[in-house]
């Protein structure tokens, strides 16, 4: 089969379609990648790839378009956005070869896979939309909008008009469909969940792992925002630590709670307890998982994202790990199947017994706890499976 890929990323940067376009070439597919060049995380287009319009990469035919850089400013996340919407709708169009389908991936923004579906009507094959975030709730959550305003219709009227031509929506958690139907009012269209698989990063780095020392430490890894509640776990670790003294709360990432979250371990006085390592690449922050002894992930209800798996919980599941989950939705759902997590409610009261509690576990039950998360993993998120879903989407025809 010919299939062709549309994401605005790809390899050098770090995200799990360069993990499924080379699984596809492996199986025998003929796989062709149209995407921008390199500069997610980086901040540039990296300087390798100035002048680099067409490259293999393990066997997988790669176009790289133009686009402006993303940096930090808002200003060149919409350069970045606008510039790739153009120049793929653009090559698209122009675009002479044959393919059997079109499979988009849709992270930030949905205005990227765009091009696809000029490329699907031109050539009358399906477009299978792998849908990984949803627009325009995705700028709200973050902020960048407001749900209220002139803007936010625009980008309604833009998101729904792009999914609405899509032959095929693959969603990565259960609960997006309640948003095509409640919000995006798209009833009528054929939609299956697939996830994501796990992202691990291409770029590895040679390093040691962290050794902890003695005690009960546990490990959050990811965004430190107003969705995750990161800030309750100070305040339920200076209980915890009235009781037991040796448990360590080690956090890693950044956000827009940082400030905030420095602040609770400063005024309650527990630096030695909660220790908050910055943001760490995750080339690097790999090393911090093998000697965990506990891994921490949360996501406090609030709308549709809410609900959803994040795609961290899934990596969790890889570490064979016992999980404290403050979590509801299709993540909970998750956890409750695995039988390797203790879930607490998004209180402090609640989050401090559930430390205390797994700290109180044997050792075998731990053990035990984080080989289920791993079978689990194996049996609903490993690349082979997700591949093997995929791969009968794009090759049974619409119904």
């Amino acid at each position: 089969m010919r299939i062709l890929v549309v994401c605005q990323f790809y390899y050098p940067e770090n995200f799990v379609i360069s993990d499924i376009c080379r699984e596809l070439k492996r199986r025998g597919h003929d796989v062709t990648v149209v995407t921008g060049k390199p500069n997610y995380g980086f901040d540039h287009i990296l300087k390798e790839y100035k002048k680099v319009k067409y490259e293999v990469i393990d066997g997988v035919r790669v176009f790289r378009l133009h686009l402006f850089a993303r940096k930090k400013n808002r200003l060149s996340i919409i350069f970045n956005y606008l510039s790739f919407y153009f120049s793929s709708r653009r090559f698209l169009k122009h675009f002479k070869e044959e393919y059997d389908v079109v499979y988009s991936q849709s992270l930030s923004p949905i205005i990227s896979v765009s091009g696809a579906n000029i490329y699907k009507r031109k050539y009358h094959i399906n477009h299978v939309l792998h849908c990984l975030d949803l627009w325009p709730i995705s700028p709200v959550i973050t902020h960048a909008i407001k749900d209220n305003g002139l803007f936010y219709k625009i980008l309604y009227k833009w998101s729904r008009s792009i999914y609405a031509k899509c032959d095929k929506i693959l969603l990565s958690s259960p609960s997006f469909k309640d948003y095509f139907y409640d919000v995006l009012k798209l009833e009528n269209k054929y939609y299956k969940y697939i996830p994501q698989p796990p992202l691990f990063s291409n770029q590895i780095e040679e390093g040691e792992d962290v050794k902890y020392g003695k005690g009960f430490h546990i490990l959050y890894c990811g965004n430190i925002g107003t969705i995750q509640g990161i800030e309750l776990v100070p305040q339920a670790m200076k209980k915890v630590i009235e009781k037991y003294d040796d448990v360590y709360f080690h956090i890693i990432g950044m956000g827009t709670n940082k400030s905030k979250l420095e602040e609770e371990i400063k005024r309650l006085d527990i630096a030695s307890n909660v220790i908050y390592h910055g943001p760490i690449p995750m080339k690097k922050a790999r090393f911090y998982y093998s000697n965990i002894d506990a891994l921490y992930v949360s996501l406090l209800p609030s709308g549709v994202v809410g609900k959803t798996i994040p795609s961290k919980l899934i990596s969790y599941l890889t570490y064979k790990k016992p999980i404290i989950g403050v979590i509801g939705g299709d993540g909970r759902n998750v956890l409750e199947e695995s039988k390797g997590a203790l879930l607490s409610l998004p209180d402090v009261d609640s989050i401090a017994k559930s430390i205390i509690e797994m700290k109180e576990m044997d050792t075998p039950q731990k053990e035990k706890m984080g080989l289920d998360n791993y079978a689990y993993y194996l049996s609903h998120f490993a690349l082979d499976h997700i591949v093997d879903e995929i791969e009968e989407e794009l090759l049974v025809k619409k119904i």
